[in-house]
């Protein structure tokens, strides 16, 4: 077990009004690395992500989601029913002792209960206040609600996603509500950092959009530079060739010859010493313009062979290359293994599944599941107990 005050949050209090997967998600980035996180539910079922399969069943002590876990190690659970006025008063004491609250309701609904940062930065000037929204607190939409696939379509990343002559399509991972967390926890621990020089909290403003607008750098700045909108390539590049999938005999594979050295040893690796000097694929320009020409040429060779001695005889050549695998693929990879990112969890009803830890090592600290998810107010007692230093008052 890692010493509590080695953990780099260690000591920050934080109040998290999260719902379903970006709001949680950023509060689970700040228990891993410390942060005593308080979940705030309300009553009749809390996080709507509670309900979602698959669930570990178990007989004596009820079914646990295997998706909210994902999202709430780490963390303590209060249930708070907002329309009873003690508990929403104890509420607000919490929220006083907190160093950082991080919400992704819709804007407004929190200021109806003297939850927003006005009311609160006023008592609590040190406060590090994040709200996470679909288009941010200001503007048209800001009201409006939004999804993970509304932002990815919004945003455009959908109109870059998918294959040249077919249907745009998301992305397989919801990337916007966790673009959005990465942001937000990024931004949330350097306004701590502020906080404690200054004394002086803040506010932070962090949309879907803007978070899903700032990770396609690529993408706005191949509009910026040229007026040209970007356009859907399936696993091709537009800048760099042959830099996407192709299939062996048995299963697919991608590389990436990012450069003329690259280039030389696919030419030496395919046999097809000639395209190197071929007029069409003689610059890294030239190849991406003629890429479709290109991909024909070598999808003819690529697929005599399996995709395992393409990938070994890539890999010999030092041409980056990877099979195309599914997730129980990646999972049992060696490579992954040796990531020690793969963790054991306890669930609340008795069970054990895996979860992927924190991914990044740093020197002095190695993370651990020091908390397992909650059973839906789980900690009331006892966070009062701790943060007010209260006791008896019982949440109904």
């Amino acid at each position: 077990m890692v010493n509590a005050s080695d953990r780099p949050l260690s000591g920050i209090r934080v109040i998290e009004f999260g719902q379903i997967a970006a709001g949680p998600y950023t509060g689970m980035l700040l228990a891993d690395l410390g942060a005593d996180v308080i979940k705030i539910e309300r009553p009749n079922g809390g996080d709507g992500m509670r309900a979602w399969p698959p669930f570990f069943e178990s007989d004596k002590k009820g079914d646990y989601s295997s998706n909210f876990s994902s999202l709430n190690r780490n963390k303590r659970s209060v249930v708070i029913d907002f329309k009873i006025q003690e508990e929403l008063k104890l509420l607000k004491e919490l929220c006083l002792k907190a160093d950082v609250i991080v919400e992704n309701f819709r804007p407004g609904v929190l200021e109806k209960f003297g939850l927003d940062y006005n009311c609160l930065s006023e008592l609590n000037h040190k406060l590090v206040y994040c709200s996470i929204s679909g288009y941010g607190q200001l503007g048209p939409f800001a009201k409006k609600g939004a999804f993970d696939v509304s932002i990815q379509a919004f945003s455009g990343l959908m109109s870059v996603t998918g294959e040249e002559d077919g249907q745009a399509v998301k992305c397989g991972v919801p990337i916007a509500d966790f673009a959005v967390g990465l942001y937000a926890a990024y931004t949330i621990a350097a306004s701590i950092h502020k906080s404690k020089k200054r004394g002086k909290g803040a506010y932070i403003d962090c949309s879907m959009l803007g978070s899903v607008l700032g990770i396609s750098a690529l993408q706005t700045s191949e509009y910026f530079g040229n007026g040209q909108v970007p356009k859907r390539l399936g696993t091709a590049h537009p800048r760099n060739a042959p830099y996407e999938g192709f299939n062996g005999y048995d299963k697919p594979f991608v590389i990436a010859a990012g450069n003329d050295k690259l280039w030389y040893e696919v030419c030496e690796a395919t046999n097809l010493r000639d395209l190197f000097t071929d007029p069409r694929f003689v610059t890294q320009t030239l190849r991406a313009k003629n890429q479709r020409v290109l991909k024909s040429i070598l999808q003819k060779v690529f697929i005599t062979k399996s995709a395992a001695e393409w990938l070994d005889e890539f890999d010999k050549r030092g041409v980056p290359s990877a099979p195309v695998n599914d997730f129980q693929e990646a999972l049992a990879s060696p490579i992954t293994e040796s990531l020690d990112i793969v963790k054991r969890m306890d669930l609340p009803n008795g069970k054990q599944t895996q979860t992927i830890g924190f991914p990044v090592k740093m020197t002095g600290y190695e993370f651990e599941i020091y908390r397992n998810p909650p059973i839906i107010g789980e900690h009331n007692e006892e966070v009062i107990e701790e943060w007010l230093h209260s006791t008896g008052f019982e949440i109904k």
